[in-house]
């Protein structure tokens, strides 16, 4: 069951909303920063029926193997994102629709896996749109993330200095702890792989049974 979502989450919501509608035709060239092999690295962990949360402009749509997955829904909060994303190809049967990721419209236990790639550095609540994976993924499925995060040492300290400009420039939070944030939304880790100097991680996890 959804908790109703305070306002302050709502109009950051809605501002983000609007930043994403602005920078639609430009979104490809950030959605580029995430290379071809990290995405097809994420999408190895997939199977089944796949949620894909914040799909955007459709960058992972044209690599989903159709011996693993048998259909992809996206979802995405900017209809004009999704409007470029309707123009990719997707090698398996797939619905796009506007959604909030932190207020999915689907029931308990919808799908096999949910995919996220570079996505909750954006949410507004990051462990209530966790905990909405959690509730929509199977028992027996997964979550996968693919996530610039914070780091250790000087590097993190840097991050957290520079992240209220990102976030004012482009709505980008460079310095979440994700892994955290998974585990507080009642999921499990189950393999976590770092890249790019530990500033991006693989993260696959399951619902936690006590939850």
């Amino acid at each position: 069951m959804r908790e109703e979502r305070p306002a302050e989450n709502l109009a950051a919501t809605e501002r983000a909303i609007r930043r994403y509608e602005r920078n639609a035709r430009f979104y490809h060239l950030a959605d580029q920063q995430i290379r071809r092999e990290w995405r097809a690295r994420a999408l190895r962990e997939v199977w089944g029926q796949v949620l894909e949360l914040g799909v955007g402009t459709g960058g992972n749509l044209p690599l989903y193997d159709p011996a693993q997955v048998t259909s992809v829904t996206g979802v995405d909060f900017s209809p004009a994102m999704l409007q470029r994303a309707y123009d990719r190809n997707c090698s398996v049967p797939c619905d796009l629709r506007v959604m909030d990721v932190q207020a999915l419209d689907y029931p308990d236990a919808s799908f096999d896996t949910v995919l996220a790639t570079c996505v909750f550095c954006t949410v507004p609540d990051p462990v209530q749109g966790l905990r909405e994976a959690r509730r929509v993924v199977r028992d027996a499925g997964r979550v996968v993330l693919l996530e610039h995060v914070r780091v250790a040492g000087a590097l993190g300290t840097l991050q957290d200095v520079l992240n209220p400009l990102t976030v004012w420039a482009i709505g980008d939070h460079i310095n979440r702890r994700t892994l955290d944030n998974v585990r507080s939304a009642g999921l499990v880790p189950t393999r976590v792989e770092q890249w790019a100097g530990d500033l991006l991680q693989l993260i696959v996890a399951v619902p936690d049974a006590r939850n």
